[in-house]
């Protein structure tokens, strides 16, 4: 055997310089540093918990509040969704009722009464953008837009329109009638 210490075991010297209360009093102070330095780890956990807790309630509140707030959009917007169109529809209700006011209106001014208050419900729709759908003969057969009631022999080529019986509407590209159509045979 040798008489060098190893590396790992304390030497004589070390030893006999450190007494044990100066050790026992070295690791409890070791000890204290450690648990302060814990202790702050701790504070600062618990204020950024905090904060998080916070920012989390702040979001959600305002989350709700937006909720809220679109809620209350779409209850309006149903609410006066006809609005408009209504505001429209009163010029060609008031032309209607200035014609039945005339009692011996001649065909000829009723016809051009009429005419005149069809022109007026026509310019109603267009600016509500309900667009008429009246295709004309000829036309290739769309089933999205047009009904088919009836097929027809003809000179046109096959599933093409021949004669419309009623117009169709649709309303931003979405069908609120379909037009009634004939359409031609296969020859």
């Amino acid at each position: 055997m040798s008489d060098t210490p190893s590396p790992s075991s304390p030497s004589p010297a070390a030893d006999a310089a450190q007494s044990p209360e100066e050790i026992l009093a070295a690791a409890a102070a070791h000890e204290v540093d450690a648990l302060t330095q814990a202790q702050a780890e701790l504070a600062t956990l618990k204020a950024k918990s905090s904060e998080l807790a916070d920012q989390f309630l702040r979001a959600k509140a305002e989350a709700e509040n937006a909720r809220r707030r679109a809620e209350d959009e779409i209850s309006k917007a149903r609410k006066f969704a006809v609005e408009s169109f209504a505001e429209s529809m009163l010029p060609v209700a008031d032309s209607l009722e200035a014609g039945l006011v005339i009692k011996d209106a001649t065909p000829e001014q009723i016809r051009e009464g009429a005419t005149a208050t069809l022109r007026q419900l026509v310019a109603a729709l267009e600016r509500n953008k309900v667009i008429a759908i009246a295709p004309t003969a000829g036309t290739k057969f769309d089933p999205h837009q047009h009904q088919a009631i009836s097929v027809v022999p003809s000179e046109h080529e096959a599933n093409t329109v021949v004669s419309v019986l009623q117009k169709g509407y649709s309303i931003a590209d979405r069908v609120l009638r379909p037009a009634l159509v004939t359409v031609s045979a296969p020859k």
